[in-house]
């Protein structure tokens, strides 16, 4: 029962996760389709949802043949802390770099537009995105699953059965967030604009998991093996990651203005 339980909590938070995630991903995808026609556009977004649903399978096959090589996993951690640490440290710049930009903008005389890319130009780079998404997605939920209890089920590729279903459903409901329920996140993450950098400031927590478990892989051995899968690391990693949550929910303080152009209508129209 405690197995269940704890498989149980780590598919709760890769909803989560992958919710915030998935919210980010559906505003850039909308935000890359914006200026097709309308009939091109729901192609393209067509195109990439059916693309980010292959290459996120592709990567959950691919990497349960390879989880256990320390090297990837090393790679992995790396890549998600870069991730994390690059996307917040861009978030707080943002907002002077935008300022910056209007100021130049308006002291700037109205120039030719410059041209955009047609429909399949546009699938090309929203399938290109889906792939950076899908890493990301994948990874994060890796890091989150290596280190339950086994299950005992058939080992899928190198990954215990299990570990597997956690990756994949966490993966699929990411998916359906991002059609169904991808408005109400992009709405979520405008209102509270802090949740963004929670979220991945969670990523590379997340990260950091992915690193014990690498340092603590019997061809490294930097740490003992067993601490990686001991209660006491699962407890202060999960700890943690909750003050990250809400730390994130209650400083990032409630945006009531609304701008101009709407990301959360042009989501919920261009997703549906």
């Amino acid at each position: 029962m405690d197995i269940l339980l704890e498989y149980l909590w780590v598919l709760i938070v890769l909803v989560g996760l992958e919710g915030l995630l998935a919210a980010d991903n559906a505003l850039v995808l909308a935000i890359m389709v914006k200026h097709l026609p309308e009939q091109e556009r729901k192609k393209a977004l067509f195109y990439g949802l059916a693309g980010a649903f292959v290459f996120r399978l592709v990567s959950l096959f691919i990497i349960s043949f390879l989880v256990d090589i320390w090297q990837v996993q090393a790679i992995g951690a790396i890549y998600l802390l870069f991730i994390a640490v690059n996307h917040i440290v861009r978030k707080v710049i943002a907002g002077k770099r935008k300022s910056d930009e209007a100021t130049e903008a308006s002291n700037s005389k109205p120039g030719k537009e410059p041209k955009k890319s047609g429909l399949w130009m546009t699938v090309f780079k929203v399938e290109v995105a889906d792939i950076a998404f899908a890493i990301d997605s994948i990874l994060a939920a890796v890091a989150m699953a290596v280190v339950l209890p086994a299950s005992g089920l058939p080992k899928i590729g190198g990954m215990d059965g299990g570990h597997f279903l956690v990756i994949f459903a966490g993966g699929f409901l990411g998916l359906v967030i991002m059609r169904f329920a991808a408005s109400f996140f992009v709405k979520l993450l405008h209102s509270r604009p802090g949740l963004e950098i929670a979220a991945f400031a969670i990523v590379g927590w997340v990260g950091v998991k992915l690193a014990v478990v690498t340092l603590a892989h019997p061809d490294v051995a930097v740490i003992s093996e067993s601490f990686s899968h001991s209660t006491a690391w699962k407890l202060t990693f999960y700890i943690v990651l909750v003050i990250i949550a809400v730390t994130g929910w209650f400083l990032s303080g409630k945006n009531p203005a609304k701008s101009e152009e709407d990301p959360v209508g042009e989501v919920r129209e261009q997703l549906h």
